[in-house]
């Protein structure tokens, strides 16, 4: 997101030369806005500065067309979107370019459209991957949605639901990488000089990459072994209750989003309503509500009302199964001590309301 104002031109200093007095080749540079910044720019920045191409890159911050036309690559200013000519902004009326393979909702934001031309390549150099590695595809895709797009969709002002006209929020949420980096912008009573700005837009730049860093190897070292348990345990489901709706996770992983993804392969979504699987801290086992999509509170079927805030003694004479332990007040979750107490209370929840 560029903003209005209108500084002079601050570039990275760097040495012209070798102790040996021989001349370094011309450093490549990155261009981008002056003034104040946004998490966008800042991460499309650190993006670029992990290609090969332009890993030494100096980040010039600047709206003088003069000098933008000069650099090696520019993002987030110039009101031109052209790969070829390593352009990428997204401020133009007639913008409407999305990452596409399926994500279709939310326009670029400059560092989306970095992601889309450079992420395979960063991707796989954080992972230590070559560019052929049969898993870097799904990481690739899987860090979009789990972390670009929000970028992308804050800075284009897109929420994450629709909701009526005038629907004031219940609280305010400072916390997100965007907010953080919006932040680190000099208060309205400090110094916002140049020098200021352009340390203060270093310091966005190491935050974003940080996060940035952190989603990758979630990704490829949690999320992605997490499929294969979950594969498993469906291709199970019908053994477990003639309906498959009830599924017993051998292996205790992030299952929701593979179990969505999974879903919509198979054709079958919305057919599986509880999870069954040991909790790995007190070796007990729980039954989770499957929710009605990614990060949504509701449940597309709930455990029983009548057990719901009970405990122990109390819930299992109310469930009439042995050994139950706790069914949380708001349905989504509960717990017996056996594995096959927890399965009994997911098949009777598919009769119970």
């Amino acid at each position: 997101m560029a903003s209005a104002p209108l500084a002079a031109t601050t570039v990275a200093a760097g040495p012209a030369t070798l102790l040996t007095g021989l001349k370094r080749p011309m450093a490549k540079k990155i261009g981008t806005h002056s003034g104040t910044f946004h998490c966008d720019e800042a991460l499309g920045c650190w993006l670029l500065r992990r290609t090969a191409q332009f890993q030494q890159a100096e980040i010039v911050r600047t709206r003088d067309s003069a000098v933008l036309k000069d650099l090696d690559v520019v993002i987030d200013v110039g009101g031109e979107y052209d790969p070829d000519r390593l352009r990428f902004d997204h401020h133009q009326r007639s913008f409407e370019t999305k990452f596409g393979y399926g994500f279709e909702t939310t326009r670029l934001s400059s560092a989306g459209l970095v992601y889309k031309h450079f992420g395979r390549g960063v991707v796989a150099g954080l992972l230590s991957w070559p560019l052929d590695h049969p898993d870097l595809e799904k990481v690739y895709l899987e860090v979009y949605r789990n972390f670009i797009e929000a970028v992308d969709a804050v800075d284009n002002g897109v929420g994450q639901y629709d909701v009526p006209p005038g629907t004031a929020p219940r609280y305010v949420n400072n916390t997100t990488l965007s907010a953080r980096v919006g932040a680190l912008n000099p208060r309205w009573n400090e110094p916002s000089d140049d020098a200021t700005l352009y340390e203060r837009f270093l310091k966005a730049v190491e935050l974003t990459g940080a996060e940035f860093s952190s989603a990758v190897d979630w990704v490829a070292r949690g999320w992605l072994p997490g499929r294969r348990p979950v594969v498993e345990a469906l291709a199970e489901r019908h053994n477990v209750h003639p309906s498959g709706k009830v599924m017993w996770l051998k292996e205790c992983c992030p299952w929701k989003e593979h179990l969505y993804e999974l879903e919509r392969e198979g054709g079958f979504v919305g057919e599986l309503l509880f999870v069954v699987f040991q909790d790995d801290r007190d070796m007990s086992y729980r039954v989770q509500a499957v929710s009605v999509g990614p990060g949504s509170f509701e449940n597309r079927r709930s455990l029983p009302a009548a057990w719901r805030g009970l405990r122990d003694d109390a819930l299992s004479a109310a469930a009439g199964i042995p050994a139950c332990v706790f069914v949380h007040a708001s349905g989504f979750i509960g717990g017996n001590k056996t594995l096959e107490g927890a399965l009994e209370m997911a098949k009777r929840s598919l009769e119970l309301e």
